[in-house]
């Protein structure tokens, strides 16, 4: 389905029969089960570039790096991404695997949050660097890491998109 066919109309009407159905007030919603993000596993072709690139140029400084129990000669290396949040990595010498791609239950973006004054930071890194980003409502930068994967950069706070709470 292509998008000039989506009835917006239609699609508002869906929304909100969803929220209807499913968004509790936030009295009545249920305490959520999990403690939050321990990290999140991207795929990695070079280990030194992936860690130029995120420590470096993102400012996400890389605190453990060991092999990968599951497969002998892989790298398993893990970036602080704050809050007790990481950004994991693996490479996976010898596999052929091919690039990063946008897929239909895959991956499409790993939108990460920081502080406005570390964002501009960050930014001025970016055009540094040559890299290119989509600036969007001026809070998000979307931009492609070093294998060809989406990420986001997001000054808004945690809980809070584009001057609105969430939830």
């Amino acid at each position: 389905m292509s998008y000039e066919n989506i009835d917006g109309k239609a699609r508002r009407e869906e929304w909100q029969a969803l929220r209807d159905r499913y968004l509790q007030p936030v009295a009545q919603r249920a305490v959520t089960t999990a403690r939050g993000v321990h990290h999140t596993a991207m795929l990695s072709s070079n280990v030194e570039q992936t860690i130029k690139f995120y420590q470096e140029i993102l400012g996400f400084p890389l605190y453990e790096l060991f092999e990968n129990r599951d497969y002998e000669g892989s790298t398993h290396f893990f970036f602080d991404i704050g809050n007790g949040n990481a950004l994991a990595f693996f490479d996976f010498p010898g596999l052929g695997l091919g690039e990063y791609q946008e897929v239909l239950g895959g991956h499409h973006h790993l939108a990460i949050s920081m502080a406005r004054n570390n964002w501009e930071i960050v930014k001025a890194r970016l055009d540094h660097e040559g890299i290119e980003y989509a600036h969007v409502d001026g809070s998000s930068l979307y931009f492609r890491g070093p294998d060809g994967e989406r990420l986001e950069l997001i000054s808004d706070a945690l809980g809070e998109m584009y001057g609105r709470t969430l939830g």
